[in-house]
């Protein structure tokens, strides 16, 4: 299967259109340690459905050795509950590139029951805010024809630019 993947920038933090939301039943978090189960969780709970395969048979030792890297900080965003329990609302994970100076936005998603909720734009808001707060001189993501039909347009109306297009083969099962 062929997908296309768009490429976007905010160049300035005064680029950044920021959409906060009220949404005081969820936290949104760095993990400072995550597990490798935690990372599984949040990778394969939003990524299923939009075909995030790349790193769906990670072991516990390749999670963990991605997780050291000082570049990669994971940030989830958990629903209160009544119980122990905390359910997933969504994360995001930023990956500081040195090579450019920039910081980008490299998962972000929800899981579907927070759709249609306004969450994705105060989620985004939050990761960019978040990026930004780094110091770099870019942040930057990328999205694809596969990934949820409002994620480009959230994008967009956040401020950023698209700066390169490309097609790929996508696998179609983990």
């Amino acid at each position: 299967m062929q997908a296309t993947r768009t490429y976007l920038e905010l160049t300035s933090p005064s680029q950044f259109k920021g959409a906060f939301g009220v949404f005081p039943d969820i936290t949104i978090a760095r993990v400072p340690n995550p597990s490798p189960a935690l990372y599984r969780s949040c990778y394969r709970t939003v990524g299923e459905a939009f075909h995030w395969f790349d790193r769906w048979d990670w072991t516990d030792d390749e999670i963990r050795a991605h997780l050291a890297d000082p570049a990669i900080q994971l940030f989830v965003a958990q629903r209160a509950s009544n119980s122990n329990d905390r359910p997933l609302a969504g994360w995001y994970e930023l990956r500081r590139v040195a090579e450019d100076d920039s910081v980008e936005v490299a998962y972000f998603g929800i899981v579907a029951a927070e759709f249609g909720r306004g969450f994705g734009k105060h989620l985004l808001s939050s990761a960019v805010r978040d990026a930004w707060a780094l110091g770099p001189k870019r942040v930057w993501l990328h999205t694809c024809t596969l990934d949820h039909p409002n994620a480009l347009p959230n994008y967009l109306a956040r401020g950023f630019t698209p700066y390169r297009q490309e097609t790929y083969e996508v696998d179609s099962a983990p």
